[in-house]
């Protein structure tokens, strides 16, 4: 009798036991993404991929929306009290993942870490107008910035915030580590961290003390799957219930698919090249290997030869498969700044060989061009491309084509004599873009941190640096615009094309809010309602 009993109970024990497992199981969602975090400490870079992945673990003070507009997140108002004074009201109530509440303090203590942490690819552009942080209360936070800073509200949209106890003490050299064992990993975000396989996967659990709308995810397993077709492979299988960055060539298949849906977006990114303007330039020889007398790519004809020998219609429709667009200047339309009055660039290879001979090089050089191969949709392909168009101009190019784990710190380092990137102005503000692209690099203004090549203008300068203190938005975009036509007169750097992007789901358990940053976080990403 009593074993019997003890069978009974045993068997409703594992019939149990298989219903809370199929009800986790359903309740976990598996994003299949192209690329990670490159640590846990989300002051490490400012990599869009990194502010992604922990955009879920730790909040920032101000939220860009899908559309980038601002609204309220862990500061609830925020408002300029003078010129140089941006004060923050901050949400009550909010508890860190340890249960320690949320405060003025960790504000304070999250801006100031940034320059000390900051690695490859410098966060320190979004605090770099900060003088001074005080505390008002424990819930407003005074930010002295250093003259007038109209954009202070954009920047902080990727002020991550961090908790000043189990951060405390952490340095350039042990930040890292502390952060990627979970120990200082402890954030106000909708989802709890739980462990990260560099280059495999980031495991995330529900926070349910989080502030805001419980999430419908128990747990958020993002896999990392550079390989385009491998994700594509996942996501027809079943094991992935999303995947970003659908290649542009599988979308027409994905969307005939029965099981599948597709969802895409115009983004605020885009590629462009940087041309290496310094007086000895590492990669760039005569054709036989031989030293030039001096930089080709320091005459503005030869830059400009490069600007019109690229077809940015062709690159859009071909190499990217229609998910791009032609690009004139270093922002997207939808920026504050765009200049509108810029015309299409047209290819125009014939008038490009008369630049080359005009400037003195009838046979072209040689040089290498390096670019990302799995950071954006099409980057390789879009490099390929502009290797082959270049040499329809005697520019013999060598197409060095990169992981970005590779390109970014050896970009940083300046290596690189001609390099492609994706840029994406995600404040809403091309002051974002053109203080850090084509400001001279000078770090004491904490201005041109992308600026690594030699380029300088002392008109760009003055126009960005009035526009960054100019409180009338609309002087102050008319001064951007200014700068937009500057630089696409000078070309030290070329816009290509905007980026498009895709994502392909499983028709029937999810459904996405796209973003124009292309951010994909699990708070947009939805059950479906059967």
């Amino acid at each position: 009798m009593k074993l019997a009993q003890s069978f009974r109970l045993a068997a409703l024990a594992a019939l149990l036991g298989a219903a809370v497992s199929t009800g986790a199981l359903a309740q976990t969602l598996t994003i299949g993404v192209r690329a990670g975090p490159e640590s846990i400490d989300p002051h490490y870079t400012a990599t869009g991929t990194h502010a992604e992945a922990l955009k879920q673990v730790f909040d920032t003070l101000i939220w860009s929306g899908d559309k980038l507009q601002l609204e309220p997140r862990l500061a609830t108002s925020w408002k300029a009290v003078s010129p140089d004074v941006w004060e923050f009201k901050l949400r009550p109530g909010v508890k860190f993942h340890d249960g320690s509440d949320f405060t003025a303090e960790d504000v304070k203590f999250s801006i100031e870490r940034i320059p000390v942490v900051a690695g490859p690819n410098p966060t320190t552009i979004y605090v770099r107008r900060v003088k001074e942080v005080k505390i008002v209360d424990p819930l407003t936070v005074r930010v002295v910035t250093d003259g007038p800073a109209p954009n202070l509200p954009n920047d902080f949209i990727r002020l991550f915030i961090v908790s000043h106890k189990a951060a405390a003490g952490l340095t350039k050299d042990n930040a890292n580590e502390a952060f990627n064992s979970g120990k200082a990993a402890i954030g106000t975000g909708p989802y709890k961290f739980v462990s990260w396989t560099p280059k495999d996967q980031l495991l995330l659990e529900r926070f349910d003390g989080f502030w805001g709308e419980k999430e419908p995810w128990a747990k958020v397993v993002r896999k990392e799957l550079p390989n385009d077709a491998a994700r594509v492979a996942q996501l027809k299988a079943g094991q992935v219930d999303i995947i970003v960055r659908a290649p542009a060539s599988d979308v027409p298949t994905l969307k005939r698919d029965p099981k599948l849906s597709v969802a895409t977006v115009e983004t605020v990114y885009l590629f462009n090249m940087e041309l290496d303007l310094r007086d000895k330039p590492p990669q760039i020889t005569a054709k036989d290997g031989s030293a030039l007398p001096k930089n080709p790519l320091q005459d503005v004809r030869v830059r400009e030869a490069i600007d019109i020998a690229i077809n940015r219609p062709a690159l859009a429709e071909i190499a990217m498969e229609g998910l791009g667009a032609a690009a004139n200047q270093l922002v997207t339309p939808t920026i504050a700044g765009f200049n509108k009055e810029l015309p299409a660039i047209k290819a125009d290879t014939v008038k490009a060989k008369k630049l080359m001979t005009d400037a003195g090089y009838p046979d072209g050089f040689k040089v290498t061009f390096s670019f990302t191969s799995d950071r954006l949709p099409g980057d390789r392909q879009v490099g390929t491309s502009i290797a082959q168009m270049l040499a329809r101009i005697g520019i013999e190019v060598v197409a060095n084509a990169q992981p970005a784990a590779v390109f970014f710190p050896a970009r940083a380092r300046s290596e690189y004599s001609m390099a492609m990137s994706g840029w994406g102005t995600l404040t809403g503000e091309a002051n974002y873009t053109l203080s850090s692209l084509v400001h001279s690099n000078e770090p004491a203004k904490k201005l041109g941190a992308f600026n690594l090549l030699g380029y300088k203008n002392a008109e760009v300068d003055k126009l960005i640096e009035d526009a960054s203190v100019e409180m009338d938005e609309a002087k102050r975009n008319k001064m951007l615009s200014d700068v937009a036509a500057i630089v696409a007169k000078d070309r030290p750097r070329i816009a290509v094309t905007s980026i498009g992007s895709a994502w392909a789901m499983q028709k029937d358990k999810v459904t996405i809010s796209p973003r124009v940053d292309e951010d994909t976080l699990a708070m947009d990403i939805k059950p479906v309602k059967k």
